[in-house]
């Protein structure tokens, strides 16, 4: 059976996302005050990822996710984002203003999800 990210699986994540979202708007904003670049990505995680910065490693928090800060410009060195994709991802990133754009990696694979800011 294909396991999917559905909306009630969406809402789940989204509760236990909760408490992350002061690290994770800060870890944007930084990102977006010191001018790294216009596009943070928030790499959410249960296992070892070899792409951004750590913020919160799960075995010293309460919660089931690490957190790692990139941007476009990573994923795209990295080839996470394909240079044909490029444009079409920051047409999407920027019709979401008042979210935080996530790269979730899960049993469900890897996602792009945009959670709105608290």
């Amino acid at each position: 059976m294909e396991k999917k990210l559905t909306d009630k699986r969406f809402k789940i994540l989204e509760r236990e996302l909760k408490t992350y979202m002061p690290v994770l708007e800060n870890a944007s904003d930084t990102i977006l005050d010191q001018e790294v670049s216009d596009f943070p990505i928030m790499v959410i995680h249960q296992g070892e990822v070899e792409v951004g910065i750590p913020m919160v490693d799960r075995t010293k928090v309460v919660g089931n996710w690490s957190v790692n800060a990139s941007t476009l410009e990573e994923f795209t060195v990295k080839n996470l984002i394909t240079p044909d994709k490029i444009e079409s991802f920051k047409s999407l990133y920027e019709s979401h203003q008042n979210h935080i754009c996530l790269f979730l990696l899960s049993e469900f694979g890897a996602n792009f999800v945009f959670l709105k800011r608290s």
